[in-house]
């Protein structure tokens, strides 16, 4: 069984916005990566970042900077 880690989860309300998300993040070094979001967590797309919680500034400066909208954010062990 893998074991489950603590994750910044970051919800998009379409796919578009999680796409924009891995652009600016790739752009500037935030780490993470997309993935299939938790059934504990609804969104409207279905994809999610997911990074360390310890770079969630980062993460939130990649979004904003990008102008992405977030539909949530989530910390979760998955």
């Amino acid at each position: 069984m893998i074991a489950k880690r603590t994750r910044l989860i970051v919800a998009f309300h379409t796919t578009a916005a999680a796409m924009a998300m891995e652009s600016a993040c790739a752009r500037l070094g935030a780490p993470g990566r997309l993935i299939p979001v938790p059934r504990a967590i609804t969104a409207g797309c279905g994809m999610c970042w997911a990074a360390p919680p310890e770079d969630g500034e980062t993460v939130r400066d990649a979004a904003r900077e990008a102008g992405v909208e977030v539909a949530g954010w989530y910390v979760a062990e998955i």
